[in-house]
């Protein structure tokens, strides 16, 4: 007999992250997680990704707050996360202290599950984050972004699931984050990870391109252990495929999810009034909820079609629409074919942009740019051409070796930065992510204490040990 599909549901993160820019708030989340909790959910995605950035830059809410109230009330089901390896849930890479003191505070605060991932699939920029998880006794979800180009093929995609068995993950995610995962590529790479991995196999992805709901029926015919799911109110689009129908479609086979479908229907309800809330304010935009058949064309995934959209349009040359996105093949093979993922989508979409609207390509090249091509990302797919990188760098020396092996530590220093502002342990990591955002955070939080409490004074901070 075949094990039941496990579920994780997304609508707590990736869901409104995809479709609403991450907008949804504490208050509006809270009301329904005892509900969620009782579903039988494999986990509830709540953390993680961008919801850190949006909570402090969008919101005014403490991210880590947010973690600890729904850990409260989801007393059951494991809560996860999604991290960026050594980049944590900012841009750069960070010093491992900072990564293994994120991992070991997160886990404090409620997170079950990490997964764990790394934009160019470089395996050593998640050492660090996999060993202070294995070390908080967390489970490691180790990470395959997938992705299609001349290098990368199923065999590639198990060597790397091997190798992240071999540092300890617990499961496999495939993240297809582009949506560009056929059904029949997902049967036959489901079917190879599980002949050569002994760990559990999640399959991520997105309905950008239409074709999701299908790639996740064939990926559990082939055995697949867990997929991502959104309840249907914010499901679809640039989201997952929706939680309902495919419950609906397992019941009484041997994946059969066990899921109740009116208990789920009556927390979709809850979500309904929120849907049409975001889509009266704009924040929703319907032209997201279709299907974009570009995204298999290019091989481009939706936010970053969108992104390079509104760059022309600044430009007010939307005319160059179709010549950037013929750009943007090229210049990922230029690059070394890194998948397109937060942070190398937005890099090789930029430069695409450039090289289009400059008339020459690498006339203007963005630092960022040059970041990749000097290696520090860590190392691409397949090896950056003597004539790139001399286009690009001239002949500054290239990083070989990880590249958080070239960052000291940084915790103490940030520690002393922000003494006068630290009201708990976590206040280091938020500003060491994200540092103006969270100065300006840290001022109206500190406000808002001594408007409630005038005879408070500054205190001076604890020093915390790192652990």
């Amino acid at each position: 007999m075949a094990n039941k599909v496990g579920i994780t549901e997304t609508i707590l993160r990736d869901a409104h992250q995809s479709l609403i820019a991450t907008r949804m708030t504490t208050a509006e989340i809270l009301p329904i997680v005892e509900k969620m909790d009782q579903i039988g959910y494999h986990s509830l995605e709540a953390w993680g990704g961008a919801t850190f950035d949006a909570c402090l830059r969008f919101l005014n809410e403490d991210p880590w707050e947010r973690l600890r109230k729904i850990k409260e009330r989801a007393k059951k089901t494991p809560i996860q996360m999604l991290f960026r390896g050594q980049n944590i849930l900012g841009y750069r890479h960070y010093a491992d202290d900072v990564v293994e003191y994120f991992v070991q505070k997160s886990i404090a605060n409620g997170v079950d599950i990490l997964r764990i991932f790394d934009a160019l699939n470089d395996v050593r920029n998640l050492e660090t984050a996999i060993k202070a998880c294995k070390k908080e006794k967390g489970h490691v979800q180790g990470t395959v972004c997938y992705t299609i180009s001349p290098v990368h093929n199923i065999d590639s995609f198990v060597k790397m699931a091997k190798d992240l068995e071999n540092m300890g993950a617990d499961s496999i995610c495939i993240k297809d984050m582009a949506g560009l995962l056929k059904p029949y590529v997902a049967y036959d790479l489901v079917t190879a990870l599980k002949k050569n991995v002994k760990i559990p196999i999640q399959l991520h992805t997105h309905y950008t391109s239409g074709v999701a709901s299908m790639t996740y029926l064939k990926a559990i015919e082939a055995g697949v252990d867990v997929v991502d799911t959104a309840l249907s109110p914010l499901a679809m689009g640039t989201s997952q495929p929706a939680t309902e129908p495919l419950v609906a479609t397992l019941q009484g086979t041997e994946r059969d999810t066990g899921l109740d479908l009116a208990a789920l229907s009556e927390i979709a309800d809850y979500f309904k009034p929120l849907r049409e809330k975001y889509l009266a304010s704009g924040l929703l935009n319907p032209k997201v909820m279709g299907v974009d058949i570009n995204t298999l064309l290019y091989q481009v995934p939706g936010g970053m079609l969108s992104n390079l959209v509104s760059q022309l349009k600044e430009q007010g040359k939307e005319d160059k629409f179709d010549e950037v996105l013929k750009e943007v093949p090229r210049v990922r093979a230029d690059f070394g074919y890194p998948p397109l993922v937060t942070p190398s989508s937005q890099i090789v979409g930029t430069q695409a942009v450039l090289n289009v609207l400059m008339g020459e390509r690498y006339k203007m090249v963005s630092k960022e740019s040059k970041a990749i091509v000097r290696g520090e990302y860590g190392k691409t797919p397949v090896e950056i051409s003597h004539e790139i990188c001399k286009k690009i760098i001239g002949d500054e020396p290239r990083i070989t070796c990880r590249p958080a092996d070239r960052i000291k530590p940084e915790l103490k220093k940030l520690r002393e930065e922000i003494k006068t502002y630290i009201q708990q342990d976590e206040d280091v990591l938020t500003y060491a992510l994200f540092e103006q955002v969270a100065l300006k955070f840290f001022e109206n939080r500190k406000a808002k204490t001594l408007k409630t409490d005038p005879n408070l004074k500054d205190t001076e901070a604890k020093t915390h040990p790192v652990l």
